[in-house]
This record gives structure tokens, C-alpha cells and sequence, in this order.
């Protein structure tokens, strides 16, 4: 995902390379305007190859670095970024974006025409350089007293996903008021986190972003903050998805035990040279036990493009 993401606990990594303690600079990692592009590296697809794969439907993810670009009129899905690159922070070409996406074509089945994308992160080693980490609340890990827990790490995760669902709902009200009647009927049905029953959202989960390193205990705190991101986004009704690659998302979250609210969904995968090799990696083994890898991502001319991994999308 082309997402730009800021180094807490992690510094810039691209593959292969090793997660680090915190920092003391680690307190700009929540900052939006230090914020530069940055995504996991893939190689392009040539013209040519590109050009013979056309006849399959494909898909596009776009968020803050597409704004004010011209975006494909030929998607047949659509995958919006709420954030601008960070987990705090709001995406701020999301209302025009979302626009954009109720024009695909949706001919993909298991696909939604429109579906979200949401940044994810956990600084609770470095929780006194933030102003975002919880400090009460109560579940499944116990209570919240604003240590760096299980049980604070997850109520950080519901919140990030709370602050999510109020850009989403703040971006349709602002259509509602610039566009009047010509908001799309999608769009203009979205009035409260009622309306976001049904809705796709998948957690974006990257080295290159705020994540708690050291062992056993760090990649517990990490699953729990996703998994209140997962649990606020199912109790409103949405589908919960990840995206990441193997690397990165071992390195992150370790293994995930079967009680997790993580097992059972679907992956989204980054890293495909292009169109024929993402139709290869729909092949490969879910992130999570009990999930599907429903797509898989292929970078052309900068612009990131999705495979679905099913009959329709192969």
C-alpha cells in the first residue's frame, strides 16, 4: 500500500530489514507534517505485460499521495486510505477519493466497489512522547491504567478505529454540504456509524510504522491493539481485513493464537512484481489462519493496482 508512514519504535524499513529500540525523536512520529511517501518495493509492471492483462478487472488503492492526481476511470473496485499516512491523522483527499470510488465498475465478485483502508500502530513503549495512548478502560486483557499493557494496547487499537469511522462519517457530511443533490447516493445514505454496516475495512500493518519491538510481550501488545481495531469495525458491522506480507506481519504480530479475534480474516498482499505474479501469490498462505488471500497488490506507473483472487478476478 502506498501509505506513508512515520518511524516510532521502527525506523525506515524497506525488506529485509531489522526492527530497532525507540528513540527519543520517536515523539515526531505523530506528526502529519513530517510526513513523506514511502511504501514496501516493488517493481514495475512493463507496459506491454500490463496491456495483455487488461481484459481482467482490476482494482486501484489510492489515498494522500494520489491527491489532486487524476485517477483511473477503468476500476472495478476501489480501496480509499482514511489516514494521511499516519493512524492519527485524517487522509485529506478522502472526501474527493471516495467520490471517485462509487464510479467503479464493481463486476468483481467478493469485491465491494468501495472499500476503506485504515493505518495502524502501537507506541506504548514510547507512550509518555504521545499524547494518544489510553489510560482507562477494561477488556478481554483486563484493565487500563495507562501502562504499556495487553489491556491498554487494545483500547488504543478501539480508539485509532473510533477516530477512523468520525473521518469517514466527517468526509460524507462534507459532501453532503459541498455537492447538495449531486452527492453520490452512497455517500449521501452515510449519516451515522450506523449507515457503515457492510462496509470493507482493512488495517494496513507495516514495519515502517509505530510498533512495540522486543519479544513475546511486544507482539502480544501489537495483536492487541489490532484486534480492537477489528472488534470496533465488526461491532458496526463492517468486514475486517489485513494487509501486509509475511515479512512484516510476523515481524509485528508473531503468531496468533486461535482465540484471536485476528484469525479468520482475510489477506491482502503486498509485494507483486506485477499482474502475473499477483495471480501467483493468490496461491500463497493468508497472513492468519482461517483467512483467504482475497487480493493482492502490483504496482504500474506508480499507481497501485490490485489483483482479486477469484474466478472473476483471475
Amino acid at each position: 500500500m502506498r501509505t506513508t508512514l512515520r518511524v516510532l519504535v521502527a525506523t525506515g524499513l524497506t525488506v529485509g530489514a531489522a526492527l530497532v529500540a525507540p528513540t527519543a525523536a520517536a515523539a515526531a512520529a505523530e506528526r502529519p507534517e513530517r510526513e513523506t511517501p514511502a511504501r514496501e518495493t516493488t517493481a514495475r509492471e512493463t507496459p506491454g505485460r500490463e496491456t495483455a492483462n487488461r481484459a481482467a478487472p482490476v482494482g486501484y488503492d489510492v489515498s494522500y499521495p494520489q491527491c489532486r492526481t487524476e485517477l483511473p476511470d477503468d476500476a472495478a473496485f476501489a480501496v480509499v486510505g482514511v489516514n494521511g499516512g499516519l493512524a492519527t491523522t485524517p487522509n485529506r483527499c478522502l472526501p474527493e477519493q471516495w467520490v471517485w470510488a462509487t464510479e467503479a465498475g464493481g463486476d468483481v465478485p467478493g469485491q465491494p466497489p468501495v472499500q476503506f483502508y485504515v493505518n495502524t500502530a502501537n507506541p506504548g513503549q514510547v507512550r509518555d512522547q504521545v499524547t494518544t495512548w489510553p489510560e482507562l478502560g477494561s477488556n478481554r486483557y483486563g484493565v487500563c491504567d495507562g501502562g504499556n499493557t495487553a489491556a491498554c494496547s487494545y483500547e488504543y487499537g478501539v480508539a485509532r478505529a473510533a477516530g477512523d469511522v468520525r473521518i469517514v462519517l466527517a468526509a460524507a457530511r462534507e459532501l453532503r454540504s459541498e455537492l447538495g443533490d449531486e452527492v453520490p447516493a452512497e455517500i449521501d445514505a452515510v449519516d451515522d456509524v450506523s449507515d457503515l454496516a457492510g462496509y470493507r475495512w482493512w488495517l494496513d500493518v507495516e514495519t515502517m510504522n509505530t510498533w512495540q519491538v522486543g519479544g513475546a510481550d511486544a507482539e502480544r501488545n501489537n495483536r492487541a491493539t489490532l484486534e480492537g481495531m477489528a472488534d470496533h469495525f465488526t461491532a458496526l458491522g463492517g468486514e475486517v481485513g489485513i494487509y501486509s506480507t509475511g515479512y512484516q506481519w510476523g515481524r509485528i504480530a508473531g503468531s496468533v493464537p486461535a482465540g484471536s479475534s485476528l484469525t479468520g480474516l482475510d489477506s491482502w498482499l503486498a509485494g507483486a512484481d506485477d499482474r502475473t505474479d499477483a495471480a501467483r501469490r493468490c496461491g500463497r498462505e493468508p497472513l492468519v489462519d482461517g483467512g483467504e488471500v482475497t487480493l493482492v497488490q502490483y504496482v504500474v506507473d506508480d499507481l497501485d493496482h490490485n489483483r482479486a483472487c477469484t474466478p472473476a478476478g483471475s
